[in-house]
């Protein structure tokens, strides 16, 4: 990181002697402010390293490693994916790529198109995207991102593509489907904008205005499958099956479950978490949950009938987790969303 230079402040004070009329220049030390001598350079001095922007646990939770080392300073995350090369993140006016194997806190600046606050992957490969219209498309092998999808202009959502080649595009009125690359598109679900969908053994469960929504026939028809007045949150596959946050008008919180029919039945499992109107996102590694929370990390090894806090919070903020293979990242943010 490239160090700042100090400022420098001194007093001059001469007195004037009768006899030799000599000057003697005084200087006076303020905290932080080093004694100089003419010709000398400015001795400068590096601020700590950036911190608190990203954690990372490699050993299911036990322990959490603070990557945020090399990431530009004040570093204000806008968006952040996972996949299977580990993580990336917009941070400043860059993106950058950590490897989940990496032994230290090791980043490298990816080349992406500007202006992308979200970035999603498929069977086609990786799209970056935002909500004013703009998607692009990497092409695989190389560092060429291309427009697609161009007949879209605005509020877009989400961009999600399916095992079998089916893409979704979610917007502010709903979500649109098309099975031949982009060419025809039809309106399969109305009622609200969709953010977040997950695949698994051929079900679809997503986040939806008016909840969750689930669909088991490719996303031709969907129906809403968790609704307490509130929105969806955050969906996750798990092992056998779905978890889901969503929030509760009555209680004023966000509630966590999980089903293991394809999301078309759901169990709460937060009895052992504080209630909260904050909670963020749940995931699974190995045969255990994890919780963001604005308590701080949680761990549960029992499906969610008991939880454990590992991390707490830091800087008042929520951590956002995502996973990559075993590698769980953690980053904070402010607020639950």
């Amino acid at each position: 990181m490239t160090p700042d230079n100090f400022t420098l402040l001194f007093h001059p004070i001469i007195i004037v002697m009768k006899i030799y009329s000599l000057a003697f220049l005084l200087l006076f030390q303020f905290p932080f402010v080093f004694l100089i001598q003419d010709s000398q350079p400015i001795q400068k001095t590096t601020k700590a390293a950036t911190t608190n922007i990203v954690f990372k646990s490699t050993d299911g939770g036990q322990t959490w490693q603070d990557i945020s080392k090399g990431l530009p300073e004040n570093s204000a995350e806008v968006g952040f994916f996972t996949n299977e090369s580990g993580l990336y993140l917009r941070a400043g006016k860059g993106t950058y790529h950590s490897n989940p194997n990496s032994t230290t806190a090791f980043w490298q600046k990816e080349i992406f198109p500007d202006n992308w606050t979200s970035i999603a992957t498929g069977k086609s490969g990786m799209f970056a995207y935002n909500y004013w219209g703009h998607i692009v498309q990497k092409i695989s092998g190389t560092s060429v991102w291309s427009p697609v999808y161009t007949n879209f202009k605005s509020n877009i959502r989400t961009v999600f593509e399916t095992a079998g080649g089916t893409v979704f595009i979610g917007f502010d009125n709903g979500l649109y489907k098309s099975t031949d690359n982009g060419k025809t598109w039809k309106h399969v679900q109305v009622g609200g904008w969709v953010i977040k969908m997950v695949e698994q053994s051929g079900a679809l469960v997503a986040t939806s205005m008016s909840g969750i929504i689930q669909s088991t026939d490719d996303g031709e028809n969907w129906s809403v499958v968790i609704s307490e007045g509130g929105v969806g949150i955050d969906v996750a596959p798990i092992k056998g099956g779905f978890a889901a946050i969503t929030y509760n008008t009555a209680s004023e919180t966000r509630r966590v479950r999980r089903s293991y029919d394809g999301g078309k039945t759901w169990q709460p499992i937060d009895a052992g978490l504080p209630p909260s109107s904050s909670i963020s996102s749940i995931v699974q590694v190995g045969e255990n949950l994890f919780c963001g929370h604005p308590a701080g990390i949680y761990r549960s090894s029992d499906k969610g009938k008991t939880w454990k806090l590992l991390l707490p919070a830091v800087e008042n903020k929520v951590f956002h987790l995502s996973v990559s293979g075993n590698v769980i990242y953690a980053i904070p943010t402010n607020g639950g969303c």
